[in-house]
């Protein structure tokens, strides 16, 4: 069913959300600084100046011209996500509200053999209304293979690159996007490296309650987003609440829906899905996690689901991390982890990635604050290039678990070889070429001692009612 979006309103972006801005901005709190003795300032390395880029800056800016050329028919902020087992999602915004939601597509540039119908759907924030957010399932698809498609039954063609069936499989990682020059580097420098997907543990646009940036990050990320599924999960920028005016996350799940239903969750804030031999979670910092919500009895039932010989590889991205050593958001994860980190130890997660600290940290495995070889790894990628710089200071002395840690924009990429070793690099992107700064060879879980020898305890906790 089609929902007719509402005529734009005649203000400019920027003055629309003046009204807001205030609140946003007596709303903002600063945390008291910690004892220097506590304190290191980064670790080895120290950042350059940050350059300018001004194609990326100026998508900040609302009220620049757009092309001559473009049409309000033409597909905008187009990106792709899974959408159940060989199904992909389009999703794009258009401000002609006729364009209908369809897909043509084909594995032949110029020739579709294939349409796919989908749903639309728009929202109203305040004095900003959206254009009209189309998503179309298309499939069955076939593996490992390059898709052309054309949105709305006209405009430019497209193409994208389905996810293989089997290993080896490429992910890049990237949190804390937003929309700076920083954005732009690591942009860059992930399109370099040849993956079949894309993760992002929470905090994409970095709107905060100004709509029109949804709108100028759909149309940054979309050379990119476009080409290969990005998968992403909430962060505490995409909350957007205010007491008796708006609901939270509405902007978010307009825009960005990730396969919730096809594994039987209530909310597009927290879902899994399976590709190749992974079996990956993303769960939600910001909505009930604690054992009487909606999300434990689901990840309960998700976990029990998991075969690890269909898929050897467990993998959970959250927004809050649960160990960081970073002074900023100490404790925000706390809570979380007291709740759920029994029952991923007990299903033997290998990887748990998180955000929010705007710095990158690598942690040995490691469950209920120690060193455990049947524990998760723990890696900390809030580095993507948000508007609010960098976390610089790590408290001192380093935590026995924690192995790597820097203050510094980047990405990570996961390449999982086999059923049994992953190789996981971050990248600084302070150069015109990513540096390979962290590197690391990860063993699965699945088939070892960890798995076998699990206390008859842990099992029960799966099994409870």
């Amino acid at each position: 069913m089609e929902t007719r979006v509402a005529a734009r309103r005649s203000l400019p972006p920027l003055v629309a959300q003046l009204p807001f801005l205030l609140l946003i901005l007596l709303t903002v709190s600063s945390c008291a600084a910690a004892a220097t003795s506590d304190l290191v300032i980064g670790e080895d390395y120290v950042r350059p100046p940050a350059r300018r880029h001004r194609k990326a800056l100026l998508s900040l800016f609302p009220w620049r011209k757009k092309k001559a050329s473009s049409s309000s028919s033409d597909p905008q902020q187009v990106h792709i996500s899974l959408a159940g087992e060989k199904h992909v999602r389009v999703t794009w915004i258009t401000d002609d509200n006729s364009v209908p939601s369809v897909v043509d597509y084909g594995i032949k540039a110029g020739t579709y053999t294939s349409t796919s119908q989908g749903e639309s759907t728009s929202y109203s924030y305040l004095l900003y209304s959206s254009g009209k957010i189309h998503h179309v399932v298309l499939g069955p698809l076939e593996d490992n293979t390059v898709y052309y498609y054309r949105c709305g039954g006209q405009g430019p063609e497209f193409q994208f690159k389905t996810p293989p069936s089997q290993f080896p499989l490429s992910l890049a990682v990237v949190g804390d996007l937003g929309q700076t020059s920083w954005t732009t580097s690591t942009l860059n420098h992930i399109k370099q490296c040849e993956h079949d997907m894309l993760l992002l543990p929470g905090d994409l646009s970095y709107a905060d309650y100004m709509q029109h940036l949804w709108d100028s990050f759909g149309k940054l990320v979309e050379p990119l987003a476009s080409t290969r599924p990005w998968m992403v999960t909430e962060g505490n920028h995409e909350k957007e609440h205010i007491p008796f005016f708006e609901s939270g996350f509405q902007s978010y799940n307009a825009r960005w829906k990730m396969p919730y239903e096809e594994s039987g969750s209530a909310s597009n804030l927290y879902y899994s899905f399976e590709v190749a031999g992974a079996h990956i979670i993303m769960l939600g910092s910001y909505t009930d996690y604690d054992e009487n919500s909606d999300q434990y009895a689901w990840l309960k039932a998700d976990l029990a689901k998991i075969d690890r010989k269909r898929t050897p590889w467990l993998i959970v991205l959250l927004h809050a991390p649960w160990y960081n050593s970073n002074w900023a958001h100490q404790g925000e994860g706390d809570s979380m982890m007291t709740a759920m980190e029994p029952l991923l130890y007990a299903a033997h997660v290998d990887m748990i990635i998180a955000g929010h600290v705007h710095a990158y940290e690598r942690a040995e495995r490691v469950y209920n604050g120690r060193l455990d070889p049947c524990g998760a790894v723990h890696i900390t990628i809030g580095d993507g290039g948000n508007r609010e710089g960098l976390a610089r200071r790590y408290r001192n002395p380093k935590p026995a678990w924690s192995v790597f840690r820097e203050a510094s924009f980047g990405h990570g990429e996961l390449k999982i070889l086999n059923s049994t070793h992953a190789h996981w690099t971050w990248h600084r992107n302070d150069d015109e070429e990513p540096v390979r700064t962290d590197d690391v060879w990860i063993n699965s879980l699945a088939g070892t001692g960890c798995i076998q020898d699990s206390s008859r305890e842990l099992r029960k906790i799966l099994m409870a009612p």
